[in-house]
């Protein structure tokens, strides 16, 4: 019997991509639990109520530091006490944290989905909200940095996503 050494697959399609169906379905899903920073930058810029809260998981120090413009601050240890207080439950939550690197607003999501709260997470969080050239707030007052060009388009408004 001879064994046959075989190249390995192209590491893109050494496992199968899923039936249309299945990543249809997957895809889904995680735009039900996920919202991009830009996407949360235009809800909050219409006019009236934007049908959501966005709610910045991290520290005093960090929030000090900047966050979004009208975000609810609440820390993820304080959420269990503190949620039910500061939130309306009919009313969807958006969490961020730092960044993608960073798994405070995940924590965060889920803690406010254990308490019965509607949630989405940011992805991206407060540094891909700066890098993308929304406004922010500080201690200090409000600022806004110029778009990096690795994130967000130079000369539109709009990406094509």
């Amino acid at each position: 019997m001879t064994t046959q050494l075989t190249a390995p697959a192209n590491p893109v399609l050494r496992v199968a991509p899923a039936a249309p169906a299945d990543a249809a379905a997957y895809f889904r899903a995680s735009l039900v639990f996920h919202a991009d920073v830009s996407d949360v930058a235009s809800g909050l810029a219409v006019e009236g109520d934007p049908g959501f809260v966005v709610l910045d998981s991290r520290s005093t120090a960090s929030w000090d530091q900047g966050h979004v413009p009208g975000a609810v601050h609440l820390p993820t240890a304080l959420i269990a006490e503190q949620a039910e207080q500061l939130l309306d439950k009919s009313v969807p939550v958006v969490t961020y944290c730092w960044g993608p690197g960073c798994n405070g607003a995940t924590r965060a999501a889920l803690a406010l989905a254990e308490l019965g709260f509607q949630v989405k997470e940011m992805l991206g969080g407060f540094e891909y909200w700066v890098r993308e050239g929304f406004e922010f707030e500080t201690w200090e007052g409000c600022e806004k940095r110029a778009a990096d060009p690795l994130t967000a388009p130079v000369d539109s408004d709009d990406c094509g996503c």
